[in-house]
Formats: structure tokens, C-alpha cells, sequence
């Protein structure tokens, strides 16, 4: 075993193995049961850094009272408010672990996910590792369960989801997390990582709940993540060399979007390979009459 593969196992210089940063903002709701799920964790070797972003709620004080009693949690206040990207940079430039992780205040970890991502990570060589998830509601009851895509598909859309553990040399490579993409800022993230060349792959293990409610960011900003995404995805399909996954690629971005008709998209797609639009016609319709839904609410 090399000197690297030590260093994942057992921590250097008597750093964790992980680093697990967790970004708040009025969370007092859902935050001490993100906390209790974190601090259940089987797997002990990681340190936990929350970041709060100048809470106005009871959330100074949760967290206070949790980093009081465990050792391996620090706390970070900002001056001012900094959105996510930003917070999530900031904890992760305090971080010491090999492998980073981060989650929200209002989702929960299972047990024995730091220990399942972690025995992935040990048995293979990636440098990315992601898995399987459950939706749950406001009130906690699992409203679907979601397999994570494979690597392939990132250029179409997020196929990491929320659960997922990097070696530190993909923040290091890619200098953190675009603050300028706020409500996007993991799938830029991904996607850089993608074209610089790093491993994923998937861990096909529910070990982790997302939780989707009224305030969360993905029912707030629906239409933000649309525009923001937009770009980034088409960055990503244009780099790709001319082919049928290409035209898929194109057909996915010109379809994705309800609130705006990307007919520039649809025209590449044909270009590319014609096949794969008239393949899909029942899919571009169905876009079509949601799109006209949507503009008509």
C-alpha cells in the first residue's frame, strides 16, 4: 500500500479522513435533525465544519450547542450574508481531510453513508463517488426514490444528486465552487471536474435523504436554476465531438427548459444527427404543451 492509499485510511498528521461541510441559513427547522443524522454516523473519522451564514433564527444557537459537545465540529460565522457558493468555499478552506463531502441542514444522512463512500473510495479509484437517494417531504415520508445516473450523462443533466464524496485534489484543481452560480454552484462543479479529467462513479446504495420542501432552494429558484444552468450545459455539449450522443445531448438542453424555446437547439440536434429529433418528436410535443402550460399559470 503507498503512502497516498495510508493517508486515505487512517488520516495524515492526524487529520480526519473527511471533511464534511455544512452550509445553514435560518435552518433552526430541519437543523437538529441533520445534525443528530450526521453526529449517528458509524464511520467516526471525519470532522464536520458548519458554515452559518448569518442566521437570523435559533440556528447560532443549535449549532453552539452541538460543536459544545463534539469535538470534531467547528463553526463558522459570517460577517454577512454570502450565499451558498461562498459559504461552502469558506469551509472547505478550513477543511484537513482527504475527502470532502457537504450536505444541507434540512436533508439527513443514513447511518452508514460516510462509510459506504468511503469503502468505495478505498476499494477503487475514482476520484469522485456518488450515490443513490431518497426525496422525502416536509414531514419526513419518502416521496421517491432516486437512482443516480452514470457518469456518461452529465453533459444532459445532474446525474451526481446529493450524496457524494471527492478527493481533495478536485477542489484544489478546480479552486472551489463558482460563487457567481448561486443555485447551480455543484453542477458547474461537476462539470468542471468532468472536463479536467476526473474519475466518477456511481455507488448504487440509497444511503441518503434529500428533502424537498416549500422554502428549499430547488422549489424557490426553479426558474433561476433553469436560466443559470442553461449555459453551462451547452458549454459542455459543444466541447463533445459531433456524434448521435451529441444530438441527444443538444435535444435534452432545447427540451429542458419550460420557460424559454431554444429552436437554435432543436436545429443542432438535427444537424448533428438527424435521426435522434424524429426519434424523440413525442418528447419535443410534450415539452411543447408543458412549455405552454407553464406560460399560461
Amino acid at each position: 500500500m503507498g503512502q497516498g492509499e495510508v493517508g486515505l485510511e487512517t488520516g495524515v498528521s492526524g487529520a480526519p479522513v473527511i471533511s464534511l461541510v455544512l452550509p445553514v441559513y435560518n435552518g433552526e427547522r430541519y437543523l437538529t435533525e441533520a445534525l443528530d443524522s450526521i453526529f449517528a454516523q458509524t464511520f467516526g473519522d471525519f470532522e464536520l465544519i458548519a458554515v452559518d451564514d448569518c442566521s437570523a433564527d435559533e440556528t447560532p444557537a443549535i449549532l453552539a450547542r452541538y460543536a459544545a459537545r463534539h469535538a470534531n465540529m467547528r463553526v463558522i460565522t459570517n460577517i454577512r450574508n454570502q450565499k451558498l457558493p461562498a459559504s461552502l468555499n469558506l469551509g472547505f478552506r478550513e477543511a484537513r481531510g482527504q475527502w470532502f463531502s457537504w450536505t444541507s441542514h434540512d436533508n439527513t444522512l443514513d447511518p452508514d453513508m460516510l462509510a459506504c463512500l468511503h469503502a468505495a473510495a478505498l476499494n477503487g479509484e475514482a476520484d469522485i463517488y456518488y450515490a443513490d437517494f431518497r426525496v422525502i417531504d416536509a414531514e419526513g415520508e419518502v416521496v421517491e426514490n432516486v437512482r443516480v445516473g452514470e457518469p456518461r450523462d452529465i453533459v444532459v443533466g445532474n446525474p451526481i444528486g446529493c450524496c457524494f464524496l471527492y478527493r481533495r485534489k478536485v477542489d484544489e484543481a478546480l479552486g472551489g465552487y463558482d460563487e457567481n452560480l448561486f443555485g447551480v454552484e455543484d453542477y458547474d462543479f461537476w462539470l468542471r471536474a468532468d472536463r479536467h479529467g476526473f474519475r466518477y462513479r456511481a455507488v448504487h446504495e440509497e444511503i441518503y435523504n434529500y428533502r424537498r420542501h416549500d422554502s428549499s432552494l430547488t422549489a424557490t429558484h426553479s426558474r433561476h436554476i433553469y436560466e443559470l444552468s442553461g449555459p453551462i450545459m451547452l458549454r459542455s455539449i459543444e466541447s463533445l465531438p459531433r456524434s448521435p450522443w451529441r444530438a441527444y445531448a443538444y435535444l435534452r438542453l432545447a427540451t429542458r427548459d419550460p420557460y424559454k424555446l431554444r429552436w437554435g437547439l432543436l436545429w443542432s440536434s438535427f444537424r448533428d444527427h438527424p435521426p435522434t429529433p424524429f426519434r424523440h418528436l413525442r418528447a419535443i410535443a410534450a415539452w411543447l404543451r408543458f412549455a405552454v402550460r407553464v406560460r399560461l399559470t
